[in-house]
């Protein structure tokens, strides 16, 4: 098994966007760009060589499963919101209407910034892509404008970055989609995920086998995910 890299040049926007470090440089923010993500689902990756790169349909399922197996595997108290979620979000799943590529970790600290324009040089970290339902991807993003990055910018046209409607509206129009009416299922989904994955920090640093000497301390967010996550699934109808 192996990748192939190249160099790219670049910056790498980790913690809070500068106040106007963008808008100086061009009009928009690469951040406010729906069509790198837009291009990449758009993609046939059966013409590209792709048709056995990920298993076509379920996905949302098979994800879910994945998750909470690491969370149970992973687990060091009961948290009964996320209970709640492993028992609530497989019996709710949307249908997955569409089978693309992936990326799967799809973040503004997973991106290459071009150092003079608004735009993304290089996505970084494709070891979870497969394929699967583009709307887990795309509204992973989203929570970037829910309690991440973005929320805490307080005036994003000064930085050229969409509202959220904006931003939802415009990928729909690069995508074909009429709209996305399972909004806060798929926050519910994206907060229980990260549930999972910061739980099985949290489970390899009792195990002595993380290395992150932030591990341990990182298992005071698992409840505060869950419980936002509880909350969009009871916006969701749970």
């Amino acid at each position: 098994m192996f990748y192939v890299m190249d160099i790219g040049g670049g910056a790498d926007l980790l913690g809070p966007i500068p106040a106007g470090t963008h808008a100086r440089r061009a009009p928009r923010h690469p951040y406010g760009r729906a069509e790198d993500l837009a291009d990449l689902h758009n993609t046939d990756y059966e013409a590209i060589g792709l048709a056995d790169f990920g298993r076509p349909g379920n996905y949302m399922a098979r994800q879910i499963a994945r998750w909470t197996k690491q969370y149970k595997a992973s687990e060091t108290r009961r948290l009964e919101t996320v209970e709640r979620l492993i028992d609530w979000l497989p019996r709710t799943v949307p249908e997955d209407d569409q089978t693309t590529i992936v990326h799967a970790d799809y973040r503004l600290d997973n991106m290459v910034i071009h150092p003079t324009e608004a735009r993304v040089a290089a996505v970084l970290d494709w070891e979870l892509a497969t394929l699967g339902n583009p709307l887990a991807d795309f509204t992973y993003v989203l929570m970037q404008w829910v309690n991440g990055t973005i929320a805490a910018i307080p005036d994003l046209e000064a930085l050229g970055i969409p509202t959220m409607k904006e931003y939802v509206a415009e990928y729909c129009r690069l995508t074909g989609r009429a709209g996305l009416p399972d909004l806060d299922w798929y926050f519910a989904y994206n907060a229980f995920r990260l549930c999972g994955i910061i739980q099985g920090i949290v489970g390899r640093a009792r195990d002595g086998t993380a290395n992150s000497p932030q591990a341990a301390a990182m298992e005071a967010r698992v409840p505060l995910l869950g419980e936002a996550a509880w909350k969009f699934a009871v916006k969701a109808g749970a």
